[in-house]
């Protein structure tokens, strides 16, 4: 066998894979178990699915995490490609350092002492906790993923095309809006799946920042969970896990697609130098 695939490496990523993934995939079979006991298989059914739509709480908690993960991923987004560009583009200015220190911060900070700074300052400038501070505090939070994987794509971008495209007459905003847009469209996308996934996920800032009538999906999970776990609990969190499959799906293939137009692209600069 070869040495990069021995028996211990093989052996060690497979048990590696199950414990990282056995405790999902038996939390979704058991969300059509028919019994109400969940560690009791009593036959296949999709009652507990059914049973969340007479959940209001559930529901509840689920549509305020979808709009707060919409929100917070769109404005982390936003101000993510706004300090990426200004990191890439703007070179060295002075309170450079300070700046990419603020901006990339949340990515080092336990998630305790982010939840608890975000709590002190809204107290201290009398914002009533709710859903805006909910919102606020996912985006301060995801922004700084967003910065990361938009910085990196403007890092390889070629800006000859934005220089043509302003010899032809073209402003820089208009500039940004039709030609560096479209093209970093990938890398944004993928920032803005990555936050909203993030969004969805969050338990422990959405604890400091929330607010009366402003309870998440994964605080009304976890506060139920306290009590005893349910089918329903189950059912909702095997809804939420095809959510965060379905974005990660959605952002490794942007990834792929953007990786592949670069190769287009510096295939097509090589031929053109040839």
């Amino acid at each position: 066998m070869n040495k990069n695939f021995s028996w211990f490496n093989v052996t060690s990523i497979v048990l590696g894979f199950a414990f990282l993934y056995i405790p999902i995939l038996l939390l979704v079979i058991y969300s059509f178990n028919e019994s109400k006991l969940v560690t009791v298989w009593g036959g296949f059914s999709t009652k507990w699915y059914k049973g969340l739509l007479e959940n209001q709480q559930l529901m509840d908690a689920a549509w305020t995490t979808l709009r707060v993960g919409l929100l917070s991923a769109t404005i982390a987004t936003v101000l993510g490609t706004m300090a990426a560009l200004v990191l890439v583009r703007m070179g060295r200015f002075p309170g450079r350092t300070l700046f990419s220190g603020m901006i990339f911060a949340p990515l080092v900070m336990p998630e305790v002492i982010t939840g608890l700074s975000l709590l002190l300052l809204f107290v201290a400038i009398n914002f009533d906790r709710g859903f805006w501070t909910v919102v606020l505090a996912h985006a301060t939070f995801t922004m700084c993923f967003a910065a990361v994987v938009i910085q990196a794509r403007l890092t390889d971008f070629d800006q000859s095309v934005e220089e043509a495209a302003m010899d032809l007459g073209a402003s820089p905003v208009g500039t940004f809006f039709q030609v560096t847009l479209p093209i970093i469209a990938p890398s944004v996308i993928s920032a803005w799946l990555l936050a909203f996934t993030l969004s969805l996920d969050d338990l422990v800032i959405a604890s400091f920042a929330t607010g009366p009538g402003a309870t998440t999906l994964p605080m009304k999970i976890y506060s139920q969970v306290r009590l005893g776990v349910t089918p329903e609990i189950n059912a909702i969190s095997t809804i939420l896990i095809g959510f965060v499959t379905i974005g990660v799906l959605i952002a490794s293939y942007m990834t792929k697609l953007q990786s592949s137009r670069l190769s287009k692209e510096k295939r097509a600069v090589d031929a053109g130098a040839k």
